[in-house]
Order: C-alpha cells, then structure tokens, then sequence
C-alpha cells in the first residue's frame, strides 16, 4: 500500500531506517494493511463476482497485496525490498 500510494509516511526519514518489528511505525503500518485489506476484500469479490468462500481474505492478500507488493517494490528499489525494512529472523510475517 506504500508503493501504490495508497499510504503515505510522513516521515520519510523513516523508510530509509531498519525497524524493529515492535516499532510504531512496522505496528502502525501492518494495522493499516490489515484495515484497508478488510475494506478491499468485499469490493474485490464484488468484482469478480465470487462469495467469500471462493474468495479468502488469505487469497486477496496474496495477490492482491504480497505479489503485487513484490513487483510494485521491483519499480522503486532494485532490490524489490519492501519500502520499510524491518529487522527480522524471519519469524515474524
């Protein structure tokens, strides 16, 4: 949602720090995906004309959000890193 612009930090310092996973700005950001993922779901199922048992909210996330995060991230960094690093073992989705 960073990259499409869907959300905008204000502080744009901060996408050029590593976070922690427990930092307000990895909290904050991950609320809000959550927020705006459970807004766009009905409004994808509408669209393509599926229930939400044919349609996960899992399923939206994945290629709505992840996969197309991944290329969106290819456009802005060469690497396709996400636009906020976050300091992680990997544990933490």
């Amino acid at each position: 949602f960073i990259d499409g612009g869907v959300l905008i930090v204000r502080d744009t310092a901060l996408l050029n720090t590593t976070h922690k996973p427990s930092d307000a700005i990895i909290v904050e950001w991950r609320a809000l995906t959550i927020a705006l993922l459970d807004l766009l779901a009905p409004l994808v199922r509408k669209e393509l004309g599926q229930s939400e048992d044919e349609l996960a909210l899992a399923q939206i996330l994945e290629g709505g959000t992840w996969a197309t995060g991944r290329i969106l991230a290819k456009e802005f960094r060469p690497d396709g890193s996400p636009p906020l690093s976050i300091q992680s073992d990997g544990t933490i989705f």
